[in-house]
């Protein structure tokens, strides 16, 4: 292994990934990575050189399918021809495990995961592994989407074994569930610097069949260890951590990490994180008088403004990728995820109410469309994801980025039109190249790009602000912005023609709860109704196909069906704690923007269910799933991390204060208060790991302001008092319409609203804190004064 390093875990020693191989583009976090090459276990394995290179080359798939075109899950269904005998996750794998004493070959990935599509045609798709998976193991695939729970345990354990983590996981296990052998992506070959996955089968095979005793116990102490490490109780605290102290270093710590100048908090890969800049602006609130808040705030429009000019942001289309492979935001990792969508939007819907600045509005407009164009379902909800991975021509193999990639010959031929005023011959297309940084050679570095695919090709990215390209050639500002959007329209148009990337069509209610949430705050703050319509939308397909009345139970998934109708698996997936959490949050949202109560007593309702289902009675806080839907896993846990997606116990903190804040009902306080205690030694070590929660204890500690709008909810008075609150960033807020009905759900949760009346049969506004509110308020302008004190 000369000239390469080595890392041992658990007594298993391998080299790194050789440089432009899989370790080159990976995660920045455990939560986020899908291109590991990692391993942990007690099993001895050689790592192969010349001598033990085995030929595994890639075969024809099998025309004959496997058990898992029975599916629905789009992921499972693009290995049902594999020549592996796979199953779902369920107990016909289990007792045939069992019954045959085999070990359990457990693959977790999603449909949209660029090394997954990898390991599925080098290893899945090759006949010899393909007998070993089938003979020697009992070999189950999961969507990482469909069972965060299944996922989430058994992360845990790779992370804990192994030098990180990420998808496609890799996990053996006993028939009784017990994991002993973990890793992500393996190439089917040995080589110099890795360890190839047929080797890693025939390991296995072999200790399990000699050594199985020693395997099973290290299995149980690591299992032991995890369930140790792994839990979250008050214990003995009976209140939060100190919310000055808890929130400052968590400034501190993202303060000591943030990219001066190019945004972002890491070197690279970046990700997105809008947890982040969301913590970031709640603080920027609370300190907005001080340097550190200046800071803060500068830090999140900052980070924003780079995100949206480099090549993570989709400029042709719009929408933002999953990631970026450089601290410079150019080259991103191509797919495109519901969630980030949904977040992102609310971040810049955020940085347009705090800076003013059309930019931000702009950037959140043009996700939405995206969403309503390409991940939505005609009845309104909402897809997962589309694929990073496409053909660049019909009948190609699929190569990363082909959809989104441009040489400069094409943007010559599909833009020839010139340039009327400039200082130089000049025409569209090269403007655009110009603005866009795009090259003969391809803007893309052969670092980036470790297989070849990206040669010549070029990621738009904005190079000059308008007002320096407009300078550098003769032009006024607002001409180029024209041309410019002329130009990325016309490439839209060409691109139409390009093939499609691969669309996740899987709806889960976690996402789509998102995704309400993104259309109402957006369509709050800018005013527009189309965009809350969309909102509403959404939570109606949410109750129509997504919710079970007779239950009250959420389903986690349903999928598109042919001819625009929404299919279900049967048994259906019953939901999680993140899919309650994030619906709930969103079906908050939706009622702050469209004042239907019909929503919040729905959001109510719930939250019950979840406090039912998933809150922990001695340790506070709550798990991730039920107790029976969980049953035979090793771990039953409470997410402690706000990654990609914030942590569910970290919304469900801020949707509790919200709840009392509408109803007044002291035991989600009491609650709120439970789960920050729990949590309270994770936030008091490392704050950064839970930003959503930390703003959740600093929303505890202040008071939470219910400002009351009475009045009729089709008055112009009554809208403009509604917008002027929606045009101010204000988290730590509910805002109620109070229509003089004595009897309506509001007024039978908080009595106080009965006395509150119309001034001079004007529109009025209350702002009240602590069971007092202000004096009557009929101007948007004054209205807008006391809020900003």
């Amino acid at each position: 292994m000369q000239g390469a390093r080595a890392w041992r875990c658990r007594g298993l020693l391998l080299p790194r990934s050789a440089p432009g191989q899989a370790a080159s583009r990976r995660g920045s976090s455990s939560q986020d990575k899908d291109r590991s090459v990692t391993v942990g276990s007690s099993v001895p394995m050689s790592a192969g050189g010349k001598g033990s290179r085995t030929n595994c080359s890639r075969s024809t798939p099998q025309k004959v399918p496997n058990r898992l075109i029975s599916e629905k899950s789009p992921y499972l269904l693009q290995h049902a021809y594999n020549p592996v005998d796979w199953y779902p996750w369920g107990q016909e794998a289990f007792n045939k495990a069992r019954k045959e004493n085999k070990p359990i070959f457990l693959s977790v990935g999603y449909s949209t995961c660029h090394w997954c599509h990898m390991m599925e045609e080098e290893s899945f798709q090759n006949e010899e592994i393909g007998r070993l998976l089938s003979e020697d193991f009992v070999s189950v695939k999961v969507d990482r989407e469909e069972r965060p729970d299944v996922d989430k345990a058994y992360m845990t354990f790779v992370q804990a074994t192994s030098s990180g983590g990420g998808w496609p996981m890799s996990v053996w296990l006993t028939p009784s569930l017990q994991p002993f052998v973990g890793g992500t992506y393996f190439p089917p070959e040995d080589g110099l610097t890795r360890v190839g996955f047929r080797t890693v089968l025939m390991r296995i095979r072999e200790q399990w069949t000699q050594n199985k005793s020693p395997l099973l116990k290290t299995s149980q102490r690591v299992t032991a260890a995890l369930l140790a490490r792994s839990e979250i109780s008050m214990g003995d605290r009976q209140l939060p951590p100190s919310t000055a102290t808890t929130t400052s270093r968590c400034f501190q710590q993202l303060d000591g990490s943030h990219d001066e100048e190019y945004g972002g908090f890491a070197e690279a890969p970046k990700f997105p994180t809008p947890v982040i800049l969301s913590f970031l602006f709640s603080y920027w609130l609370s300190h907005r008088l001080t340097q550190d808040g200046s800071r803060a705030q500068q830090m999140a429009l900052h980070t924003l403004k780079m995100m949206a000019n480099g090549g993570i942001r989709d400029h042709v289309g719009q929408g933002f990728h999953r990631y970026s492979t450089d601290r410079q935001w150019h080259v991103p990792h191509f797919e495109k995820m519901l969630y980030d969508q949904a977040q992102l939007t609310v971040a810049y819907s955020q940085a347009f109410q705090i800076s003013g600045d059309e930019f931000y509005s702009e950037v959140a407009k043009g996700i939405l469309q995206y969403v309503a164009r390409n991940l939505s379902h005609r009845s309104g909800g909402f897809y997962s994801a589309e694929d990073g991975d496409s053909p660049p021509e019909r009948g190609m193999r699929p190569k990363e980025g082909a959809f989104y990639v441009w040489t400069v010959e094409e943007v010559q031929q599909l833009l020839p039109e010139p340039v009327l005023g400039a200082t130089e011959p000049l025409t569209l297309g090269q403007l655009l190249m110009k603005h866009y940084g795009l090259t003969e050679a391809g803007n893309i570095s052969p670092g980036q790009d470790p297989k070849g695919e990206l040669q010549g090709q070029n990621v738009l990215t904005v190079r000059y602000s308008l007002e320096l390209t407009a300078a550098r050639f003769g032009l006024e500002v607002e001409a180029v912005r024209t041309l410019l959007n002329s130009g990325l329209e016309k490439l839209f148009q060409a691109r139409k023609h390009r093939p499609k990337p691969h669309l996740d069509s899987k709806m889960l209610a976690a996402w789509n709860g998102l995704m309400v949430s993104g259309f109402a705050v957006t369509g709050a703050v800018l005013g527009q109704e189309r965009l809350i319509s969309c909102a509403v939308s959404g939570a109606r397909f949410l109750k129509q196909h997504m919710f079970d009345v007779a239950s009250g139970r959420l389903m986690r998934t349903c999928y598109a069906g042919s001819g625009g109708t929404v299919e279900h698996s049967n048994p259906p997936c019953w939901g999680f704690l993140e899919d309650y959490a994030f619906v709930v949050r969103g079906l908050l949202d939706l009622y702050e923007a469209s004042q239907e109560s019909a929503w919040l007593e729905w959001a109510l309702r719930l939250q019950d269910t979840q406090d039912r289902l998933f809150w922990d009675s001695r340790g506070g806080g709550y798990f991730c799933s039920e107790a029976e839907l969980g049953a035979g896993l090793p771990l039953r846990l409470k997410d402690d991390q706000d990654g990609a997606e914030p942590s569910a116990n970290s919304v469900s903190a801020h949707n509790l204060l919200r709840l009392h804040g509408f109803t007044g009902h002291k035991d989600w306080m009491h609650k709120c208060v439970c789960l920050l205690a729990a949590f309270s030694e994770r936030m008091r070590r490392v704050p950064v790991a839970l930003p959503e929660m930390v703003r959740a204890l600093s929303a505890h500690q202040q008071t939470l302001k219910q400002i009351v709008i009475c009045g009729d909810p089709q008055a112009k008075d009554t809208k403009a008092l509604l917008q002027c609150v929606h045009s101010i960033y204000i988290p730590n807020k509910v805002l109620i319409l109070a229509d003089g009905d004595p009897s309506s759900f509001l007024s039978r949760q908080l009595p106080f609203l009965r006395t509150l009346r119309r001034l001079e049969d004007q529109a009025t506004a209350y702002v009240c804190e602590n069971q007092a509110c202000s004096m009557p308020i009929t101007e948007p302008c004054e209205l807008r004064k006391l809020l900003h004190q």
